[in-house]
């Protein structure tokens, strides 16, 4: 979009233009007296922030307020999410229908779109959920790899747009900014600005408290182009703005600004950080503005140049739409197609041809290397899967032959060497995810779920379809010892609402669960997957995926039954063993594989009650901790686990050192039933 100056001078006064000062002062204005009425909420970035936000929205976002979702719109990532009436305040401003007044004099009320922090789906116009810091500008990152990924697959004439950040200190303190914007570097990310609020004020005080860093010389290492600015001065933000666009790598813009920019005795302190002005300190704000009118009242001329700049962006969608319009109809279908996350017809059909191919060989599989299998099948059909693993390629399984990696040379490809950057990873697939058109997967070790437990709830917030691949699935393992081996981290996932925490038991349910996990737009899904081989458990085809129900009769009882077995992953061939040891001593015994919990307890009653059973002894077995079995097995029920670490040697040695075994099982249900 072309630089719009919708006035001459961005500091010109007029009786029928507002001036810069004025349009901005409205950002301050409403972000104080929100905060004043909600008692709650941080009034200091917003007003320290509002120059630099004015001169952006007017000489350079394109958007579209009557149409949010315009694919090619810009991004705006408001990383600093405790600034959200910043954000606010622009919806309103520039008309968003679901963004009114009232949602804004409601800012931090049950049931409002005027969260304390900017909350994803809440209202148009807010492109992530952000507060946890430093989390929007990883996702911001993962949005530019996708703008970049589409333009390759699409061209620069129907994908062309920026993602603009707004950060602050502390986002850029949280380790989480190094790897992102290392990565941003290396991939030459030319179309991601951050706009960093450079106001030398953290919750304590002045971050020179804690932090002594030259954040220009950080990014330039990684290989951004770099300025510093008065954020006060439109001109000299504007003139920053224009040189970064024309950069070939991503810029940061330091935006020298006083925190509670116009607060007679409280602006360029902490006070203004986190807390509402109070009712002195609002009414001097609003004589050192100059601003008279009352609380959540905009001037009628200064609410119309705003309204304004809502609109401007509605010729060139227009335009765009046009463009896409006039596309070879297979290009703009499949454009479309993606943009509307719709899977194409038939595309699970090589995931059914190799269930097929499994239950006619019955291979012994790691799952992880079944894993990689399903993703050959799934690769070629669906060409927005984007993947990758933080540099564990050869362990995750996560690349196919026939995909190449996205690189600064090559933005189209469909492979990302993330580098051991698992917190930027998470977060980037949670950024490509919301920009739309692609569908990311990433591996890592399932230990190493801890550095993307920050992503991966936000996923879960969110309501994205990111798909982790997590492999080294337990002491199955083996050598490299309990640092690398999960123990309670199944528990902690399935603690996450909203998250699939699917273990498949076999090749079969490996690629159910692929399945799975491709069809989830809605919620994201874990893979947890072996390094050790597994036998195919599963014998007989079966039309529906039996893993879609979380849970199931895999081995029925031939008599009446005494014990029925639980297990997840790589337990539930421990289980079955047991099974046969059960029945040679006349014991009748069930197996129920337990791939998904929380799809288990989406089904009815009926259906939970009949795989439970009401077998006299229950038995749950997972090389884990026992945290959450309880709902399955009752007061009574055993448990055949891990109770502590684990430790370093071969898996074959560990199962049987920690008592995870078919006889180990077998003589625990002997001992229940004698």
């Amino acid at each position: 979009m072309a630089v719009n100056r919708l006035a001459p001078d961005p500091n010109q006064t007029s009786r029928t233009v507002p001036s810069h000062r004025e349009m901005a002062n409205a950002i301050r204005v409403l972000a104080m007296d929100a905060v004043e009425k909600a008692q709650s909420g941080h009034p200091g970035m917003p007003m320290g922030m509002a120059d630099v936000a004015t001169v952006l929205v007017r000489h350079f976002l394109k958007f579209d307020a009557a149409a949010p979702d315009w694919p090619d719109r810009d991004r705006l990532v408001l990383s600093a999410g405790h600034g959200s009436m910043l954000l606010y305040a622009l919806l309103y401003l520039t008309g968003y229908a679901d963004m009114p007044i009232e949602e804004l004099e409601r800012f931090r009320q049950l049931g409002s779109r005027t969260a304390g922090h900017p909350e994803y789906g809440h209202a148009k116009g807010i492109e992530t959920t952000t507060g946890p810091l430093g989390q929007g500008l990883a996702n911001a990152v993962g949005m530019a790899i996708g703008e970049r990924h589409l333009a390759a697959h699409f061209g620069d004439d129907l994908v062309n747009h920026y993602t603009y950040v707004l950060a602050g200190d502390g986002c850029l303190m949280e380790g989480i900014s190094h790897e992102a914007i290392s990565l941003a570097g290396h991939l030459r990310l030319h179309k991601l600005i951050v706009l960093f609020d450079d106001n030398q004020i953290s919750i304590d005080g002045p971050t020179s408290l804690a932090v002594s860093d030259d954040q220009l010389q950080r990014f330039e290492a990684a290989g951004w182009e770099t300025t510093r600015i008065d954020g006060h001065d439109p001109d000299a933000v504007f003139e920053a703005l224009t040189q970064a666009r024309q950069s070939d790598r991503p810029s940061l813009i330091a935006c020298r600004t006083t925190i509670g920019y116009g607060a007679p005795k409280k602006a360029g302190t902490a006070a203004t950080h986190g807390a509402p002005l109070g009712a002195e300190e609002v009414a001097g704000t609003r004589a050192a503005l100059g601003w008279t009118e009352p609380p959540f009242v905009v001037p009628d001329a200064i609410l119309k140049a705003w309204r304004a700049l809502g609109a401007q962006g509605g010729a060139i969608r227009q335009a765009w739409e046009a463009k896409r319009d006039g596309l070879a109809p297979k290009t703009r279908d499949e454009f479309e197609r993606r943009q509307g996350a719709r899977l194409p017809k038939g595309w699970d059909a090589g995931l059914q041809r190799l269930k097929d191919a499994y239950l006619a060989e019955t291979p012994s599989l790691a799952t992880r290397k079944a894993s990689e299998q399903a993703l050959g099948a799934l690769a070629p059909v669906l060409p927005e899967l984007v993947g990758g693993s933080a540099d564990l390629t050869g362990s995750n399984n996560t690349k196919t032959a026939d995909q190449k990696p996205l690189s600064r040379d090559d933005y189209g490809g469909t492979y990302l060497y993330y580098g051991v950057r698992e917190h930027a990873m998470a977060a980037a697939m949670n950024g490509l995810a919301l920009h739309g058109g692609v569908l990311p997967y990433g591996g890592t070790f399932l230990t190493f779920t801890d550095y993307c437990r920050p992503a991966i709830r936000l996923s879960a917030l969110m309501e994205l379809g990111v798909i982790y691949v997590m492999t080294h699935d337990s002491i199955g393992l083996g050598e490299d010892g309990p640092t690398h081996q999960p123990i309670e981290h199944l528990a902690s996932l399935r603690a996450i609402p909203n998250l699939c925490v699917l273990r498949p038991a076999d090749a079969v349910e490996t690629a159910e669960c692929w399945e799975l996990a491709i069809r989830s737009r809605n919620r994201p899904s874990i893979l947890a997957l072996t390094r050790q081989g597994l036998p195919t458990l599963r014998k007989e085809k079966a039309k529906e995926n039996l893993s879609a129900k979380g849970a199931y009769l895999l081995v029925p009882s031939k008599g009446e039954a005494k014990v029925t077995l639980f297990a997840t992953g790589s337990e539930v061939s421990i289980a079955v063993a047991a099974h046969a040891l059960l029945v040679k001593d006349g014991i009748g015994a069930r197996v129920v594989s337990m791939p998904c919990w929380e799809l288990f307890e989406e089904q009815d009653d009926d259906y939970r009650q009949e795989v439970l059973g009401s077998t006299p002894v229950r038995v749950g077995i997972e090389a884990a901790i026992s945290m959450g079995w309880e709902r399955y097995l009752g007061p009574d029920g055993l448990f055949i686990g891990m109770s502590g670490f684990g430790a370093s040697a071969p898996a074959k040695a560990l199962f049987q050192h920690f008592g995870i075994t078919p006889e180990a099982v077998a003589d625990a249900v002997r001992q229940r039933l004698s």
